[in-house]
């Protein structure tokens, strides 16, 4: 299988892509695709009990930069075209970082080039998309690692 090359602009998140902030997607650049269709798993390992999956996308056009902000519908168009699945906090596209105050947690980008549109609902998950590759990954890219800690709550930051 081919490498390709992941890259993302931070080792720690920016707020702005957090549960703590504006929780929208960030930009990911890649470099060597050769595939016609791209696919992205975003997880967080540290999880306790099981991984935790923040995105799951497919049938992204070969591209060499998927922007910032995808929209979390099922099919968004602007500023890409893809098919986004369930992710584990049970909605459609990009969940932002959200580990419980004090703890940091690790986030892996992991993205796939296939070599085929992938027929999958938007209620697929991360283990539904992982059997739908199967067969059709000719590239694979998965070292863009990131981390986020929320910080312990004051009182000057709690809710009223």
């Amino acid at each position: 299988m081919e490498n390709l090359i992941v890259e993302i602009a931070f080792t720690e998140f920016p707020r702005r892509h957090t549960c703590d902030g504006e929780n929208i997607s960030p930009e990911i650049v890649l470099k060597r695709v050769h595939a016609p269709y791209l696919a992205i798993l975003v997880n967080d390992p540290d999880t306790p009990g099981r991984a935790f999956n923040h995105w799951v996308a497919w049938n992204i056009e070969a591209t060499d930069r998927i922007p910032e902000g995808i929209p979390g519908d099922p099919a968004p168009t602007s500023p890409i075209s893809c098919a986004q699945g369930t992710n584990s906090a049970g909605t459609i596209g990009w969940s932002g970082p959200c580990p419980p105050r004090g703890e940091t947690h690790r986030f892996f980008f992991n993205v796939y080039g296939l070599d085929a549109r992938l027929d999958l609902p938007s209620t697929a998950t991360k283990r539904d998309l992982e059997r739908a590759m199967e067969g059709h990954m000719v590239q694979y890219g998965g070292y863009a690692v990131a981390q986020y800690k929320r910080q312990e709550q004051t009182a000057s930051t709690a809710p009223r």
